[in-house]
């Protein structure tokens, strides 16, 4: 089985949305990316930034369809995601495609290998995207050296547990409005950390992959993106999303009065 599929060279790469890739911003050195925070580096001092930075390995753009690496293939590397977006999923008992998460610009891919030392489930790159590879071994035997770095990587493994943990309780006790509601919330607030629109933002995925996610039926999740937009929740442009009433969907979600949360706002 394949691991990272890598595309011929090119200077640039178009997005969907207008957005293009140059090779100077995949090349960003961690000291100088503006993911920083996100990332692993988040509370290292300087020079140990330096030290991690030695390791990674920046790769050229990857395409739509593309995969980091794929379920069964031998542990190897952790892959943070730099630009553009990627999807995990598993086969499912039924043969089928079991979707696991969308992985957005900062996020850590691969943690779930670690124990077994093969990956579990795959990569697919959803849009044309960027990666940095950190080889586990290297980062691993740096971690040993660099208390904030091994702290950094309990804290990532712990954001690993919890978000399983936030999909048990979304699949199993919450409605369908509640799951598409929370999922848009969520995707909300993790492009607010990155400094991007939290209102006006390109779905990467599609219908399918987002029913998938929530277990919900394709059907069902484009009755309900309609109907969120006859009630003023939101517009929607085929992958284009505004939402224009953010407390009502956060009231949605919280189940509090919609005042509650425009309170909690201010």
């Amino acid at each position: 089985m394949g691991s990272m599929n890598t595309p011929a060279l090119t200077t640039l790469t178009a997005l969907p949305e207008g957005k293009i890739i140059s090779f100077e911003s995949i090349r960003v050195a961690c000291r100088n990316c503006t993911l920083m925070t996100l990332c692993l580096p988040l509370g290292l001092a300087p020079e140990d930034v330096e030290r991690l930075d030695s390791i990674v390995r920046r790769n050229r753009p990857l395409h739509r369809g593309d995969y980091l690496f794929q379920s069964g293939d031998r542990f190897r590397s952790l892959f943070v995601v730099k630009t553009g977006s990627v999807k995990t999923f598993a086969q499912s008992p039924e043969g089928g495609e079991q979707v696991l998460g969308f992985h957005l610009p900062g996020e850590i891919i691969g943690l779930d290998a670690i124990e077994k030392d093969a990956h579990v489930c795959s990569a697919k790159v959803l849009e044309t995207s960027a990666v940095c590879e950190l080889p586990f071994g290297r980062l691993e035997e740096l971690s040993f050296t660099i208390p904030s770095l091994q702290h950094q990587m309990y804290r990532l493994l712990s954001k690993e547990i919890a978000h399983e943990t936030e999909m048990l309780l979304l699949l199993g006790k919450k409605s369908a409005e509640d799951r598409l509601a929370t999922f848009l919330l969520s995707l909300s607030q993790r492009f607010r950390k990155r400094g991007l629109s939290p209102t006006d933002f390109y779905l990467s995925m599609s219908r399918h992959e987002i029913g998938n996610y929530l277990g919900l039926a394709v059907e069902t999740v484009s009755r309900l993106f309609t109907r969120f937009h006859d009630e003023g929740l939101l517009k929607v442009d085929r992958k284009h999303i505004q939402l224009t009433n953010l407390d009502a969907i956060e009231a949605m979600v919280s189940r509090v009065p919609v005042e509650e949360c425009r309170r909690r706002m201010s």
